[in-house]
């Protein structure tokens, strides 16, 4: 198994970075109703208990950061999120992994936020109109960080070695293949810790005239 990153790229949004108010009046105009927020910020929460807090202030600083990026930096930003949604699409449909349920729900609440065009941002709206969808994508990601990571990691190994039987031999000898390689680590880890370690010279019990 990989280690998840707590982020669905590398590169995380700026979401929580202090940034100056938006110069742009057409950017600090962008419609955001209250209540509209409000319901984004609990639906968050309800996805991931300990995402941070959302409000209208912070999304129109990350949109002012959105809009100065180069046009194609901007487009690979919400790319790279939303192909992440697809790999969660699959593994919810994909009868071979038998995901948690706890977390088959979580991400069922993120995929129908995602699907709906009249959500905080109506997605019509050019480039920004994807950016609650990204956020939300984001900020909710550690709650099956791990899970996603897993599936990704299990998809990969499944095109390379083309493991034989159904579902379940394909996950148990990719389990089995990577408990082969944590022990593997293990034992390197091990060497090169006794490889390293000070070597002491063993106290003589007798002396020999």
């Amino acid at each position: 198994m990989r280690m998840p990153h707590p982020t669905p790229t590398p590169d995380p949004l700026p979401f929580e970075r202090p940034r100056a108010a938006p110069a742009d009046a057409a950017l600090a105009a962008l419609p955001l109703a209250d209540a509209a927020v409000v319901g984004f910020d609990q639906l968050l929460h309800e996805v991931h208990a300990d995402a941070p807090r959302v409000d209208a202030d912070r999304l129109r600083r990350l949109a002012g950061w959105l809009l100065e990026l180069p046009a194609e930096a901007a487009q690979r930003t919400l790319d790279t999120r939303l192909r992440r949604v697809d790999e969660l699409r699959a593994m919810l449909a994909d009868p071979d992994w038998d995901s948690d349920e706890a977390v088959r729900a979580r991400i069922a609440k993120l995929l129908a936020y995602v699907d709906r065009d009249d959500d905080l941002i109506v997605d019509r709206v050019p480039l920004l109109g994807l950016l609650d969808d990204v956020l939300l994508i984001e900020l909710a990601w550690p709650a099956f960080a791990e899970e996603a990571e897993d599936y990704r990691d299990y998809c990969a190994y499944c095109q390379r070695e083309r493991p034989a039987g159904g579902g379940a031999e394909r996950r148990a000898a990719w389990v089995r293949d990577r408990m082969d390689e944590l022990a593997l680590l293990r034992h390197e880890w091990a060497v090169r810790a006794r490889r390293y370690a000070p070597e002491t010279t063993p106290r003589l019990l007798f002396r020999v005239s």
